[in-house]
C-alpha cells in the first residue's frame, strides 16, 4: 500500500513539474493551448478512437490553436487516479464510467441501478435532455466537468468455468465489479458475491481464480482479452451505465467563449462516431469471441429482472428516488 502510495505521489509530482508547459502562448495575437487526456483503453478500442476523433476535430474547429495529446491503456494512471490528477489541474481530460464518479456526484450512482432505461431510445432520452445535463455540472464543485456521455453498451455477465443460465447460478461465485458500492449491492441481490478488483488487475485474477467471473460490455470482455480466461459470456444486460467525458474546472475556465464552443461542438462530433463505432464494435466483439470458443448465452431476463426488485426497494436517498421516478417518466416520451 505504501508502495502504491509512493508511486502515485510521484506520478503527480512529475506533473507538476510540468504544469506551466500545459498551456502556453506561442502568438501574441494566438493563445495557443496543449489539452492532455488520458484513459484506461486499449488504443482499438472504440472509445479511443472517438477520443482521437474528437482531437483531430477540435484542432481543426480551432484552426490548430487547440492540440489534444491522447494517453491511452493506463499510461497517466488508473480512472481514479486520473481522476485526481485532472482536480490537480496537472491533466485536462479524460474518459471514465460514471460508476467512477459516485465519489464526486453522488447521483451517478443511479446508472448503477439495474434495468432502469427500458431501451436505447429510452437511455439516450435521459442521457442528452435535462437529467443527463444536470449530472454533468455536479460535479463542478469537486473541479471536474462532465462534457458529454459516451455509449458504454450494456453490462452482462462472464465467468471461467460455469455458465449463468440463472440468478441462481451466481450462488457462490466470486464476481469482479467496479469499485462502486451500487454495483456491489446489485451482484450481492442476485445472489453473487461482488469483488471490486482494479481493471488493470481483472485478467491475473481470473486466470488464477481470484474471483470466478466479472461483468462488462461485450467490446472491454474482448479487448481486455479476458476471453482467453473465461468460458462463458451471458448477456443478461443488467445495466447500462454510460461513460462520461470530463474537463478540469481549471481549464474550462481558462477557455474562452469561442474555445469553450469548439470543444462543446468537438464533443458532440466525437459522441456521434462514438455511437457509431460502439455498434459495430459490439457486433464484431461477440462474433470474434464465438470463433476462440466462448459460449454466449441469451437468457431469459425475466428472473435477473425479479431478482433485483428489492435493490430499489431499500432505497431511501430522496434524491435517487427522485431522479428513478424522472427517468421512469422519460419511458412515455
Amino acid at each position: 500500500m505504501l508502495i502504491q502510495k509512493c508511486k502515485r505521489l510521484s506520478r503527480i509530482l512529475v506533473f507538476v513539474a510540468f504544469l506551466p508547459f500545459l498551456y502556453s502562448c506561442s502568438d501574441s495575437n494566438v493563445e495557443h493551448k496543449t489539452i492532455r487526456l488520458a484513459h484506461g483503453l486499449d488504443v482499438n478500442h472504440p472509445v479511443h478512437l472517438a477520443l482521437v476523433h474528437f482531437q483531430q476535430r477540435l484542432e481543426a474547429l480551432s484552426e490548430g490553436t487547440i492540440k489534444v495529446t491522447v494517453f491511452p491503456a493506463g499510461q497517466l494512471g488508473s480512472e481514479r487516479e486520473i481522476i485526481e490528477l485532472i482536480q490537480f489541474g496537472t491533466i485536462g481530460m479524460t474518459k471514465v464510467s460514471a460508476s467512477s464518479l459516485e465519489a464526486f456526484v453522488p447521483n451517478m450512482k443511479v446508472f448503477g441501478l439495474p434495468y432502469l432505461f427500458q431501451d436505447q431510445q429510452h437511455f439516450w432520452r435521459v442521457l442528452n435532455g435535462p437529467i443527463g445535463e444536470s449530472l454533468l455540472s455536479e460535479g463542478e464543485r469537486f473541479r471536474i466537468k462532465g462534457l458529454g456521455y459516451f455509449d458504454a453498451g450494456s453490462r452482462s455477465f462472464y465467468a471461467t468455468e460455469k455458465s449463468i443460465q440463472t440468478p441462481a447460478d451466481l450462488a457462490g461465485l466470486k464476481i469482479r465489479v467496479m469499485n462502486s458500492q451500487s454495483a456491489v449491492n446489485m451482484v450481492n441481490t442476485m445472489g453473487g458475491s461482488a469483488t471490486p478488483v482494479s481493471w488493470g488487475e481483472l485478467y491475473t485474477a481470473l486466470q488464477q481464480g481470484v474471483v470466478d467471473g466479472a461483468e462488462n460490455n461485450p467490446p472491454s470482455f474482448y479487448f481486455s482479452k479476458h476471453y482467453e480466461v473465461s468460458k462463458y459470456y451471458v448477456l443478461d444486460e443488467h445495466t447500462s451505465i454510460p461513460d462520461v467525458i470530463i474537463i478540469g474546472t481549471h481549464l474550462w475556465q481558462q477557455l474562452s467563449a469561442q474555445q469553450k464552443q469548439w470543444v462543446e461542438v468537438a464533443m458532440q462530433q466525437a459522441t456521434e462516431y462514438q455511437i457509431e463505432l460502439w455498434q459495430k464494435s459490439t457486433n464484431d466483439a461477440l462474433a470474434k469471441v464465438k470463433d476462440y470458443g466462448v459460449e454466449v448465452v441469451y437468457p431469459d431476463k425475466t428472473p435477473f429482472r425479479d431478482s433485483v426488485k428489492s435493490v430499489y426497494e431499500k432505497i431511501d436517498d430522496k434524491d435517487i428516488l427522485q431522479l428513478i421516478a424522472d427517468i421512469k417518466a422519460e419511458e412515455k416520451n
